[in-house]
């Protein structure tokens, strides 16, 4: 399998999130890469541009990405740039002019900071996910795209839970557009990637499938419920499966039959894997029970369906473990 990454996604490295009311380390570190890239070594992505982005996220928020750090130390602030003021009743646009009050406006928590090389990695991040569907374009039948900072909380005008541009959002639409679809995502990250049902929820051309922690007790709270099944022309494209703190892997392994049963009667014939790692037991800011050598069964399981693999990475804080994990889901597509 052709794995993806560049060493510019190593530049993100904000200090510090605030979380359950206090300030805490960021989980999202570069070290996260570090582990992976010692078990799956990657050959460098390909820059194409900023047009595919675009395709997904608004012109305004990417320009706001690409400024806010200058923008928060022009208006004397130092630090890492962080929002502290969020509507909550309709986000409209407005002529904003104070930094704080952009960061609110583009973003739904306060545990994804913008430090001096966010937008680099972010960039790099999604170029990897398009240079990971480039070799599979050429004929390649999996891929790995080393996507970090990851991107499935990432809406088309918003960032949140470490994400910044929805990476697997950028690579499906791009799938689309080549003609390679129809075009499921199934999203496996511990936390439901609300930010690619946001994108996806309107749009009957792309299924959106995900297995999560009960947004009733874990994060992000707002989206993820099972009744959520997409709006308008996209309605009945989008699959939410949410489960209990401590799944293990015989309750994961049935929910993900139910999830591979809807996407092969959808039809579909090219999938985005959003792969989170963070399902581990061993993982700090999670609460599933899947060991190591589950990894692999997760990853032939979907390979049951038959159909090329785009796999993204998102989520996963247990440093140590991490890289084996990947490298095990991985095995399974072999």
């Amino acid at each position: 399998m052709r794995v993806f990454c560049d060493n510019r996604q190593l530049l993100h490295a904000p200090q510090r999130e605030l979380h359950n009311g206090d300030w805490a380390p960021h989980a999202e570190s570069p070290d996260r890469l570090a582990s992976i890239l010692d078990q799956c070594p990657a050959e460098p992505a390909q820059d194409f541009g900023i047009a595919p982005i675009l395709a997904v996220h608004d012109p305004a928020y990417v320009e706001f990405l690409r400024d806010a750090f200058t923008q928060w130390h022009t208006a004397g602030r130092s630090g890492d740039a962080l929002g502290y003021a969020f509507p909550i009743v309709g986000r409209r646009r407005l002529a904003l002019d104070r930094i704080e009050a952009r960061l609110g406006h583009y973003a739904f928590d306060a545990s994804t900071p913008i430090a001096a090389g966010t937008w680099q990695s972010a960039y790099w991040s999604a170029q990897s996910a398009l240079s990971a569907l480039q070799a599979m374009e050429q004929g390649v039948r999996h891929s790995f795209a080393l996507c970090r900072p990851p991107g499935h909380h990432a809406g088309r005008d918003y960032m949140g839970g470490y994400c910044y541009l929805n990476n697997a959002a950028i690579a499906a639409r791009r799938a689309t557009d080549l003609g390679l679809g129809p075009v499921a995502i199934l999203d496996v990250d511990y936390h439901h990637g609300n930010g690619t049902q946001d994108i996806f929820a309107g749009d009957p051309a792309v299924f959106f499938a995900s297995l999560h922690a009960d947004p009733v007790t874990d994060y992000p709270f707002f989206w993820g419920h099972a009744d959520e099944r997409g709006e308008g022309d996209g309605e009945g494209a989008t699959l939410n499966l949410p489960l209990p703190q401590g799944t293990k892997w015989s309750g994961y392994s049935t929910a993900l039959d139910h999830a591979l049963g809807a996407i092969s009667q959808w039809g579909a014939k090219f999938l985005v894997v959003s792969l989170g790692a963070d399902t581990f037991i061993g993982d700090p800011i999670s609460h599933f029970d899947l060991v190591t050598e589950d990894y692999r069964k997760l990853s032939a399981q979907i390979a049951t369906l038959g159909l090329p693999a785009l796999i993204v990475m998102e989520g996963g804080y247990a440093v140590d473990d991490l890289g084996r994990n990947v490298l095990e889901f991985l095995a399974g597509f072999d």
